[in-house]
């Protein structure tokens, strides 16, 4: 799914019809009667006929085929929806009262990231973001594009209809049914989905006035609603900003059928998306956190996943980002690449509740080197001094008010970083004895 800066309205309009494309399987560049060098007559402005959209979408399948050299077996559904019914079809997210106990546990890993607060919630600020920022999707259960627009007249975005094109290519063709639980995991398996589909977008583009003659769209832009998480958007948007680079060089080293066989061997982590070449030797590090919480303090060990996560070099970086301890702002804020997170080897957060509605977490970290683990260091301190928070012995601080109020206890041992936390000073031995 691909995510821009979105809000407003529209319609509903069908596009086209499933069925096999003309032309069969080998005849690249040829979809539903249209050559991807043919000209065609479509006006924009006033909205888009059912003839001119036949031939649009035609016309822009046998292009994405020429692209990325995949026949498609069969014509996808488009629908056009305004941004309310998208809302519609979202529904409500749940409210603090009634999470699950796995939405609980999640909300800790959110918030060691110091990204969603207690003020807010995942779901909440995740349906708040996709509400405003989803210009499109693809259903792989109903094989079927749908297109959100902002416009009141009924339009069709070329980037975004591209895009969508491309998961549809892979659902036929490619293995998209890898499984992953961690967090680091998934958006690295999304880097080499997304990646692929934006990649694909990016050369549709440039080869519109260099090439092709391409019918010129309305861009996908919009305005951020005023509850916009920048934090959640920049987690999520790694695959996007990240993935294609990470395309590429696959492409560089074998053409496609690297790019094809990345998805029988996926990147393990954010860190092989960001740094190419690290794929698929470099590894992520096993990271153990030992249980040395009192009697009080449990961890969540009746879901059906791991107790921990691992968030990886990504997530670091939005975090240190988000708080302002990178100092990136506009589009630059989209290049995941820093000293202050490269060198990542390894991390497992573990969530921790007691019977008293307390949370809390242990957080250890892997670097590569020392250096790098006391540049992490340094920068998680940085951060907490960013919410003003009171500096202890022991390597304790407490920050005072606001949505991350809670203690903190961070040490560093060689290339590992832990950090502890707890809702009061009192708590962090209880959740994590010292060593």
């Amino acid at each position: 799914m691909r995510r821009l800066l979105g809000v407003a309205a529209l319609l509903v309009l069908a596009l086209g019809a499933s069925c096999v494309a003309p032309g069969g399987p080998g005849e690249l560049g040829v979809e539903n009667g249209y050559r991807y060098d043919d000209a065609i007559a479509v006006t924009v402005e006033d909205g888009l006929n059912e003839s001119e959209r036949e031939a649009l979408l035609g016309r822009t399948m046998a292009r994405v085929e020429v692209i990325r050299e995949l026949e498609f077996l069969e014509t996808t559904d488009v629908t056009v929806i305004s941004r309310s019914e998208y809302r519609n079809r979202t529904g409500s997210p749940p409210d603090t009262a009634n999470l699950s106990e796995k939405q609980l546990w999640n909300e800790q890993v959110w918030e060691a990231l110091h990204v969603i607060g207690e003020n807010e919630t995942y779901p909440g600020a995740r349906a708040s973001n996709r509400g405003s920022s989803v210009v499109g999707y693809y259903s792989s259960s109903k094989s079927e594009i749908v297109l959100v627009s902002d416009s009141p007249t009924p339009q069709v975005t070329r980037g975004t209809l591209v895009h969508e094109l491309v998961h549809a290519l892979q659902d036929q063709h490619l293995h998209l049914g890898a499984s992953r639980q961690l967090q680091d995991e998934q958006l690295a398996v999304r880097g080499v989905i997304e990646g692929d589909a934006n990649y694909v977008e990016a050369l549709y583009e440039n080869r519109c006035g260099a090439s092709w003659v391409c019918v010129e769209t309305p861009r996908a832009t919009g305005q951020r609603s005023d509850s916009f998480n920048q934090g959640l958007f920049l987690v999520s948007y790694l695959p996007y900003a990240e993935g294609p680079q990470f395309v590429e060089a696959l492409r560089d080293r074998g053409d496609w059928a690297a790019v094809d066989d990345s998805y029988e061997t996926l990147p393990e982590s954010t860190e092989q998306v960001i740094h190419p070449e690290r794929y698929p030797d470099d590894e992520p590090a096993t990271v153990t956190v030992p249980d040395r919480s009192d009697g009080e303090w449990e961890r969540f060990d009746d879901l059906d996943r791991p107790v921990h996560d691992t968030v990886g070099e990504g997530s670091i970086y939005a975090m240190f980002v988000t708080n302002g301890v990178i100092d990136r702002s506009g589009a630059a804020q989209y290049n995941y690449e820093h000293p202050i997170s490269t060198g990542w080897a390894g991390d497992r957060l573990v969530p921790y509740r007691n019977g008293s509605g307390g949370y809390g977490y242990v957080w250890r970290l892997s670097w590569e080197t020392p250096e790098e683990a006391r540049e992490f260091a340094d920068g998680y301190r940085e951060l907490l001094d960013g919410y003003d928070a009171e500096r202890l012995d022991g390597g304790r601080y407490v920050i005072g008010d606001g949505a991350f109020a809670d203690a903190f206890r961070l040490s560093r041992d060689g290339r590992t970083v832990t950090v502890v936390n707890a809702p009061i000073v009192e708590g962090l031995d209880d959740v994590h004895a010292p060593a």
